[in-house]
């Protein structure tokens, strides 16, 4: 009986220790999406890791030797500057033609700017951003067979061909043999040059243009006729926007204490919120989410109260048999 007594005393005190609730502790830090590359900041909807920043920007950013590099299929392009204010980036193309020099092949030299078409809705050259496709071809799509009309050739918030054929660049390529005249087409056909924006032609894919080579340049301020194509600024200004219901999202989750975020299998919005994360905002989650962490624990403490009450009436069936 002594012995009886002895294993129900242990039990009821193994019983009591299975009762007692843990606490559940969850003061994670959240994990910032937040980088930087050289002394350009990478920030949302951009980001360098994976799961970060909007899913339309995912696979488009890359820091390698602390140069910030944006992959598109037309190329590699050299990220100058992001905007957050203005919504823009400054893209660098090394074998793009400027004022100072031309760069010209016939299999056509650049990359121009072509982007996946799931990509289009979130980015895309700015309105203001000039494109100017140097000797292409009569056969070009750019003519629509129609070599003599020009049809999509145009100044761009003021920029054109007529003004860049007042670059010293071209004294250089032709070398002392007859250049472009000053008129905006020159009297060449097909034109020498040809000024087109984005919304134009949708897609800058130099060779498949049957063109040689192409410049781009931007306006961020009423251009200046006295500087002419000199005073440009030479680079591809890319614009980018998000889904209206985006900003809301974004909003809540970072009222809250998230970091805006993407499924990586899905691409949805996510609210990372630390070690768990929420389609919603990091506060209508947060007792689901610590409920699901505690629920392990709380199903084996029951199992195990479970095996001990059964263990308890066992003995107590014996020490009674025993008194008998």
């Amino acid at each position: 009986m002594a012995l009886s007594r002895q294993h129900l005393a242990a039990l009821v005190a193994l019983c009591a220790l299975a009762m007692a609730r843990p606490a559940v502790g969850a003061n994670v830090s959240i994990t910032t999406c937040r980088s930087f590359c050289g002394n350009i900041t990478v920030d949302y909807p951009f980001a360098l890791r994976p799961g970060c920043g909007h899913a339309g920007f995912r696979d488009l950013l890359f820091c390698i030797d602390r140069v910030l590099m944006l992959h598109l299929p037309s190329g590699s392009y050299r990220v100058l500057d992001i905007d957050y204010a203005y919504r823009g980036l400054t893209l660098h193309d090394p074998a793009m033609s400027d004022c100072r020099a031309i760069d010209r092949s016939p299999g056509g030299r650049g990359n121009g700017f072509v982007v996946e078409p799931w990509r289009a809705p979130f980015l895309a050259p700015d309105p203001d951003n000039v494109f100017l496709l140097l000797g292409c071809r009569a056969s070009s799509p750019l003519f629509q067979g129609f070599p003599d009309r020009h049809l999509p050739c145009r100044n761009v918030s003021g920029m054109g061909c007529g003004d860049y054929y007042g670059c010293p660049a071209w004294d250089d390529y032709y070398d002392g043999r007859r250049r472009p005249s000053g008129a905006a087409y020159g009297t060449a056909v097909p034109p020498e040059c040809c000024a087109v924006s984005w919304g134009a032609i949708r897609s800058v894919n130099v060779s498949r243009l049957q063109c040689e080579g192409y410049s781009s340049a931007y306006s961020l301020a009423p251009v200046r006729a006295a500087e002419g194509a000199g005073g440009w600024a030479y680079g591809i200004r890319v614009a980018w926007q998000l889904p209206e219901a985006n900003r809301g999202f974004c909003g809540a989750c970072r009222a809250t204490g998230g970091v805006c975020g993407h499924d990586e299998g899905s691409h949805a919005d996510l609210c990372l919120c630390g070690d768990w994360n929420s389609t919603s905002n990091c506060d209508s989650s947060s007792d689901s989410a610590r409920s699901s962490a505690a629920a392990p624990g709380t199903a084996a403490a029951s199992l195990f109260l479970a095996v001990l009450v059964s263990g308890l009436s066992s003995l107590w069936w014996y020490g009674s048999i025993a008194n008998m």
